[in-house]
């Protein structure tokens, strides 16, 4: 809270960016090999243990709230990108011939 009473965000915006743009070269890699399980959970549970340690400093015991949110938008928009990823990927990647 700043002295005048008004909230912040405790991240700021080029935290936020970096954050996604780190964390899709994991998930981009994993998907694009189909370990899709892999980038999604791998993913979602660092996310959720890095918010949980960060935030359990939180005397109000509400750090709980922000950590499901944080592990439900994890696994969302991880699913989400693997699967635009291999979808793309196997769009892309030439067909096997047929067997005669």
């Amino acid at each position: 809270m700043q002295p005048a009473g008004t909230l912040t965000d405790p991240y700021e915006a080029w935290q936020v960016i970096g954050l996604v743009l780190t964390l899709l070269v994991p998930v981009y890699r994993a998907a694009s090999h189909r370990y899709v399980a892999t980038a999604v959970l791998g993913t979602t549970a660092g996310l959720t243990i890095a918010a949980f340690v960060d935030w359990s400093n939180d005397s109000t015991g509400q750090f709980m709230v922000g950590v499901v949110l944080v592990m439900m938008e994890g696994l969302s928009a991880t699913a989400l990108a693997s699967n635009v990823i291999t979808s793309v990927r196997r769009s892309r990647s030439p067909e096997a011939p047929a067997a005669r």
